[in-house]
């Protein structure tokens, strides 16, 4: 060990750093599997460029939602006859009249979340055509939205300044299954006692002694 005069030597202290692997946003968990592929459908885009807050907030409202009824709700969405309740990205979100028939506050109108989903829904409509399944009786079982890599760009600000300008793009996968329909479950035919009295009883049993 080298060590300088007048200087008190000291160990030296060596740090071993553990590098854990990191998923980027583009590596999310992806979704399951449909438990009855035969009967089920898939629609997915990547990389789109529509906000991943908004598009998620929709797609949660149309969650377990009827293919037509579905398109029907997102149509009026873009229309502002129904809003969109913000429900987790509602940070400065403002109350609306609308959000009430979702026991909600806070709603929006996010158009262009709703358009993308709506070519989802026409994407997943024909992926099921294709495999011989009804349409009509289709339902979102599940529906996924997960953050993809933000879009850089600058903006130029005062006294030489340069801000970053990024745009918040995601991946959006959805799965339709067929809706089993219930049928009814054929009534037995159960003979039904009738009740009888106590007076008649004791009189059934005073014929039959006689």
């Amino acid at each position: 060990m080298l060590t300088r005069p007048g200087i008190q030597s000291q160990p030296l202290l060596f740090t071993r750093q553990v590098l854990l692997p990191q998923l980027t946003p583009s590596q999310g968990v992806s979704a399951p599997d449909p438990e009855n592929p035969t009967k089920s459908c898939k629609s997915r885009g990547s990389n789109l460029r529509v906000h991943f807050k908004n598009t998620r907030e929709t797609a949660q409202a149309i969650k377990g939602m009827h293919i037509r009824k579905a398109t029907k709700y997102l149509k009026d969405v873009t229309l502002k006859k129904q809003c969109v309740p913000f429900r987790r990205y509602n940070g400065g979100v403002g109350r609306c009249a609308q959000a009430k028939q979702w026991g909600w506050t806070q709603g929006r109108w996010p158009k262009k979340s709703a358009e993308f989903l709506l070519h989802m829904l026409k994407n997943a409509e024909s992926n099921a055509e294709l495999k011989g399944l009804d349409v009509d009786s289709l339902v979102i079982e599940h529906i996924q939205v997960n953050k993809a890599p933000k879009m850089r760009r600058r903006t130029y600000r005062a006294h030489g300044r340069i801000n970053p300008y990024m745009s918040s793009p995601c991946h959006i996968e959805m799965i339709l299954t067929e809706k089993e329909q219930i049928v009814p479950k054929p009534e037995e035919e159960v003979a039904q006692k009738k009740k009888i009295s106590q007076k008649k009883l004791k009189k059934q049993k005073l014929m039959a002694r006689e």
